[in-house]
């Protein structure tokens, strides 16, 4: 189970103790935004995609954000593909519901959206449909082991 995984993970900066599991189900950002109390843009959403040389990319948006093809495009030089059901907890190491940019597989890179950036605190999920954990961005960045902040979405800024 890849919430063991993640916890197994946060063993290492003591921060285990920090995950949230619940009681329901905050598979979606919906689901999640009810079960932690706060509004959906605050839900740290991780999308899994395939580039055109099959490498693995997860990148981390806002709740209320959506993944623009034209800026996604730009940044990947290639279309959004996103993982098959089947394929993503195979691919990344997490369930569908529960992919998190934390104790991933060794060939998956995780990039952070910009539309993150407005938020004190985010909260993405653990590796299961009913777990989670509050960061501040500085947490986030260093426990996604991240590769670079992209902007990619569209839908979160009002001056777009």
């Amino acid at each position: 189970m890849s919430l063991t995984r993640v916890k197994e993970y946060f063993k290492k900066y003591n921060m285990e103790d920090q995950i949230i599991v619940l009681n329901e189900s905050s598979a979606t950002v919906a689901e999640a935004a009810h079960a932690l109390h706060c509004e959906e843009k605050e839900i740290a959403k991780s999308m899994s995609f395939k580039l055109n040389d099959d490498s693995v990319i997860i990148i981390v948006t806002a709740g209320d954000a959506k993944i623009d093809n034209s800026k996604y495009k730009h940044e990947f030089q290639t279309k959004a593909k996103m993982l098959e059901f089947a394929e993503v907890e195979k691919l990344t190491g997490h369930e569908v519901g529960g992919v998190c940019p934390f104790a991933v597989n060794d060939n998956v890179t995780v990039y952070l959206d910009e539309s993150l950036k407005r938020f004190e605190h985010v909260y993405p999920a653990c590796g299961s449909h009913n777990s989670a954990i509050k960061l501040t961005l500085d947490e986030l960045e260093k426990y996604s082991n991240f590769k670079k902040w992209i902007d990619v979405c569209k839908g979160w800024n009002e001056n777009e």
